[in-house]
């Protein structure tokens, strides 16, 4: 087993909501500057700068994790994760095809570009990705599995766009097995709150859209590997 540095929650500029400095090699550059060896892409509702992001990251010499924040039919944000591209892209387009659409206004909500392998934006999305798609979060886990992937709860303790702000609690029938918090201060007493979570793995990501938001080395996953497969699988087992 070896222990790897990582952040898991990280919005490029394809983000509405992310800094147009946030590029796919700029990411990747600075998460190498940072000290990270396992780093995730995850946009709203949107894989398209992974491939990008991937080849970048293999520059740099760190681990590239291919995914997206999901945003359900409840408004609930979920992060999915994927060993490779291939499986990525395919949960892009079936994801896509439950977006709802509604033309993005760069001036309102931001741009949405997409980076090619030279880090030179080749086009941009049009249909707005921070809307909800048309997926449950009931279920969630196991259609990112059929992709080969893994899902876990965005930030549980925010008061907007969690599982618990946006459900009112954990269904006790869920199956993921790893959970993000973005304050780890209040750990203890969300456990007290919901029991469920005493079997999970927590995690702690920057959720960055700036640049100098990219966590630090500090937090750290075991891993059998250094591989994007084996952080995915120590997510998928939880502590277990």
């Amino acid at each position: 087993m070896t222990e790897l540095a990582y952040d898991l929650h990280i919005h490029s500029c394809l983000s509405p909501c992310g800094d147009d400095d946030m590029t796919p090699a700029n990411i990747a550059g600075m998460a190498a500057l940072k000290g990270l060896d396992a780093v995730a892409l995850t946009d709203h509702n949107s894989c398209k700068n992974c491939p990008a992001f991937l080849a970048a990251a293999k520059e740099y010499g760190i681990i590239g994790i291919p995914g997206m924040e999901l945003t359900t039919s409840e408004e609930v944000h979920a992060v999915c994760l994927f060993p490779e591209l291939y499986q990525a892209m395919e949960f892009d387009r079936f994801v896509y095809s439950r977006l709802i659409k509604v033309k993005n206004r760069p001036e309102i909500f931001g741009k949405q570009q997409i980076y090619d392998e030279n880090d030179s934006v080749y086009r941009e999305e049009s249909c707005l990705l921070i809307n909800a798609v048309n997926l449950s979060f009931e279920g969630l886990w196991e259609k990112a599995a059929s992709y080969g992937g893994v899902m876990f709860p965005a930030h549980i303790d925010k008061n907007s766009n969690s599982l618990i702000a946006n459900l009112g609690f954990i269904p006790p029938d869920s199956s993921f097995q790893t959970v993000e918090l973005k304050d780890m201060k209040k750990l203890h007493s969300l456990k007290r709150e919901h029991p469920y979570l005493e079997h999970c793995r927590i995690i702690s990501n920057s959720d960055a859209h700036y640049l100098e938001h990219i966590n630090e080395r500090g937090f750290t996953l075991p891993a059998a590997e250094r591989s994007a497969k084996a952080v995915v699988d120590t997510l998928r087992r939880g502590l277990f």
